[in-house]
């Protein structure tokens, strides 16, 4: 009975992830599709309703949320800057009551699959359940760290972009607004964004201050300074940014090298980390009595919570070891 409960929810929540995601992932090609079957003028009018919608949508952000219930804890806990922080560096145009719906799905799904398919204490289970309400946090993280590194990657030839253009005779806004024809996402997204609030009527120099808060990498920092203090002092643009394209370059080899050097220390601390979660779970099935004694006996929690927390301690004190700052 519980196996035949468990296929319906995992059913149900396979075709609502289906929904949900093509919802979301074609419904930029499906209008687009509808607006050339309508025609031009009908497309036209589509799209200067959508734009006073999402002007209206980011006026009053707080009452589109989808969740009442998220929308609220957002609001008490003032956790809107925190998470529209995070999830503009991930690239991600999301609300932030949207991330907490999620986190509070996931932990709802997860409590409930270990309840119906590992017969352990309610406690395992709501561990289980916190692991699987961070899922949607550690998305928003990788897609974060992806898009700094893809960031990173293209910075060096967009500085020379930019001191090319420089030399050619553009003034440094317009090269900012040339990236975004030039360049693949994310550069040309950021780089775009700032050209907009500069063209608006924003200040350079805080417009590449937020340009430095949007993307949180230390070479951004480095191009932001120098583009101030030569705006301050004088100096030649062009070659300071060549400069400055050349050192990131280094530190990208550098880098590299040190990645190669320290890849087997990484690999010996995951080794390490894994084989007791491997011995545990085989434990698990083969004697499952002699496993009992860490769930129902007091003794055993405590061994047991003490065992988990020497095993992060040693896992951070290895990453810490073979994590190398350039």
């Amino acid at each position: 009975m519980q196996f035949f409960i468990l296929m319906v929810l995992l059913w149900g929540a396979a075709v609502g992830a289906w929904i949900v995601l093509s919802r979301y992932v074609n419904s930029v090609d499906a209008q687009k599709i509808r607006d050339r079957l309508i025609g031009t003028k009908k497309a036209a009018k589509k799209k200067a309703a959508a734009a006073a919608s999402s002007q209206k949508s980011v006026i009053h952000g707080a009452d589109a949320a989808p969740n009442k219930f998220a929308q609220m804890l957002v609001d008490r806990y003032k956790l809107a800057p925190k998470i529209t922080e995070l999830l503009e560096q991930a690239g991600l145009r999301w609300p932030p009551a949207r991330l907490v719906h999620l986190c509070l799905l996931s932990f709802a799904g997860g409590v409930i699959v270990s309840y119906l398919m590992l017969p352990l204490p309610h406690v395992v289970d709501l561990v289980v359940g916190l692991a699987a309400g961070c899922a949607p946090v550690l998305y928003v993280y990788m897609q974060r760290k992806s898009r700094l590194k893809r960031f990173e990657e293209l910075f060096p030839d967009t500085l020379e972009f930019i001191s090319r253009s420089m030399r050619a005779g553009h003034a440094f806004s317009v090269s900012l607004e040339m990236i975004h024809r030039e360049f693949q996402e994310p550069v040309s997204g950021e780089f775009r964004r700032t050209f907009e609030e500069h063209n608006l009527g924003l200040p350079i120099e805080v417009a590449l201050q937020k340009l430095g808060n949007r993307v949180p990498s230390l070479d951004v920092h480095f191009f932001v300074s120098a583009v101030l203090l030569q705006k301050r002092t004088g100096g030649n643009l062009a070659e300071i940014l060549d400069k400055l394209a050349y050192v990131i370059r280094e530190r990208f080899k550098l880098r590299g090298r040190i990645r190669a050097v320290s890849a087997h220390g990484k690999m010996t601390a995951t080794a390490l980390s894994c084989i007791p979660i491997a011995v545990g779970v085989l434990m698990f099935y083969t004697n499952p009595d002699y496993v009992q004694f860490f769930f129902k006996d007091d003794v055993g929690n405590l061994m047991l919570i003490g065992a988990i927390v020497l095993q992060l301690i040693g896992y951070g004190v290895m990453k810490k070891i073979v994590n190398i700052e350039v």
